[in-house]
């Protein structure tokens, strides 16, 4: 786990939140997207085009600047209050999660150290997304997801790996979708199911989403299971922690685990029939490029994969 800074700070939000000076741990991480919100503010918050979030200027994100004006709107969705896979309401009886522990079958704890809790919310562990409640994600807190980082070689029709002219490093590329939900191309993922292991996910979600198993026959399935079964006992771990996702609140986010799959001959996962299925219309390989852009903060995933490869970037 990263090691814990603690830094004092005014936390000056309405509603809930006290506005004075409290303690929080904020874990010191490489990863870019942590240091500061960026795709999660200053626009409509996803799935609506009504509903604006308070604005964030890149000097006030964080809790330990003073933001007196702060007055973000609450939000949350309304399939929230029937769908199996949500949490309740904070309000409702009986409702009383434990943050910062396991929780039953639900995990509350964050992969960048502990989050604070005041007033029974939980608070962004990164800083101010100009929304509280929990917009459309289903857990008070982290919400925890995977993604699948399926890797291979580009190469020419002679079977050598291509380089790129300028800095002269191989060109790697990876299994992309494009998401039903924003049309943007991402590594694809998704939420990891109460009582369910992050590796368990990983090969669930890349089996729906990257082999459209859902709709596979019985021995169809079974071949798709046994495609994948080497290569997922040998990933790397790219990435754990807070995700800059358009979904993310005040008082709700996304976090992963990224592993990586590499098919280093390309005769095995590299040379696979693949089919979109589940939330991705689409699926093909992508060479990774700087400049081509993915959903959420996926291209700082991306580039750490990158230099686990010396590849270009």
């Amino acid at each position: 786990m990263a090691k814990a800074v603690i830094l004092k700070f005014p936390f000056l939000i309405r509603h809930s939140f006290a506005a004075k000076h409290r303690l929080i741990e904020v874990p010191q991480c490489s990863f870019s997207a942590v240091m500061i919100n960026r795709k999660c503010r200053n626009s409509f918050y996803k799935s609506t085009q009504v509903l604006r979030r308070f604005p964030v200027p890149d000097e006030k994100v964080s809790w330990s600047v003073p933001y007196l004006e702060y007055d973000p709107p609450e939000y949350n969705a309304a399939v929230l209050k029937t769908a199996a896979w949500a949490d309740p309401d904070l309000s409702n009886n009986g409702f009383s999660p434990k943050f910062n522990s396991v929780d039953g079958s639900v995990d509350r704890r964050s992969r960048a150290g502990t989050y604070e809790v005041i007033n029974g919310r939980p608070v962004n562990p990164v800083g101010r997304t100009g929304l509280i409640g929990r917009g459309c994600l289903g857990k008070w807190g982290p919400n925890h997801a995977v993604d699948i980082l399926v890797s291979r070689w580009k190469r020419d029709e002679n079977g050598k790996i291509e380089k790129n002219n300028i800095s002269g490093k191989p060109l790697l590329q990876f299994l992309a979708i494009v998401r039903r939900d924003t049309g943007e191309f991402a590594i694809p993922g998704g939420m990891i199911d109460p009582a369910e292991s992050a590796a368990e996910a990983q090969r669930r979600e890349f089996l729906e989403e990257a082999l459209n198993y859902q709709k596979a026959s019985l021995v169809e399935k079974q071949k798709l299971q046994k495609l994948i079964e080497v290569p997922f006992k040998s990933g790397i771990e790219v990435y754990r922690g807070y995700v800059d996702d358009p979904r993310n609140t005040d008082n709700a986010w996304m976090e992963t685990v990224a592993s990586n799959f590499h098919d280093e001959s390309g005769e095995g996962l590299g040379k696979a029939l693949f089919a979109a299925g589940s939330d991705a219309v689409h699926v093909e390989w992508v060479t990774l490029e700087r400049t081509r852009p993915f959903y959420a903060s996926h291209s700082d995933i991306l580039a750490k994969l990158a230099t686990i490869h010396s590849a270009h970037w």
